[in-house]
């Protein structure tokens, strides 16, 4: 599916954030994971019962003790992510910002919310199309299971926050400054899953 494609490499913007994407890395919020409760129940209300394949918390929100932003990554599975009919409209009507999608991607749609909470949705579909959403919960997992990794990331994000912030730069940046350390770890996470089977 990827094929040398990079994430975020051939995006079709639909429209803009609007509001500005945080770097700002706060300390962990036991409410985050009820957070996202109160945010999948939303999204299954929203969208019809057979369209949601699976409903994943994602991301530094969804492990206990880490370090994060303050926005709640949600990973939503449905049938078929090409047909936007089915999930686009409802999830509009529920308050979510379509920002844009990216076919060679897994298919990958992706909305913002900005209000309780700010919130990433990635949406993916099932089969090969969820190898992304995959990666997400294998990393997730292995964070929750390794505190040694999960301070190590915690760190690796504060100081990314930190030069992007001296430097007055964005989320790309960020992202990029915590690369090294995310496929550290992703390799470790990598490694305890072949071994779980």
């Amino acid at each position: 599916m990827e094929k040398g494609i990079k994430a975020f490499e051939h995006q079709e913007w639909v429209s803009q954030r609007k509001v500005p994407h945080t770097i700002d890395v706060v300390d962990p919020d036991p409410t985050w994971p009820a957070t996202f409760e109160r945010l999948a129940a939303g999204i299954r209300a929203a969208l019809p019962a057979d369209s949601v394949v699976g409903l994943h918390h994602v991301g530094s929100t969804s492990v206990p003790g880490l370090a994060a932003k303050p926005v709640i990554d949600v990973d939503l599975l449905v049938a078929d992510p090409a047909d936007e009919s089915t999930f686009v409209p409802q999830l509009e009507a529920a308050g979510y910002h379509f920002l844009f999608r990216e076919p060679p991607w897994y298919e990958h749609r992706m909305f913002a919310l900005y209000e309780p909470i700010f919130v990433n949705l990635h949406v993916y579909g099932p089969g090969e199309l969820e190898l992304e959403s995959l990666r997400h919960r294998m990393l997730r997992d292995w964070l929750r299971k390794c505190p040694e990794d999960r301070d190590l990331y915690g760190q690796a994000k504060r100081e990314a926050s930190r030069k992007a912030k001296v430097n007055n730069e964005g989320v790309g940046p960020y992202t990029e400054y915590k690369g090294d350390v995310i496929s550290q770890v992703l390799e470790r996470a990598k490694a305890d899953a072949a071994k779980q089977g």
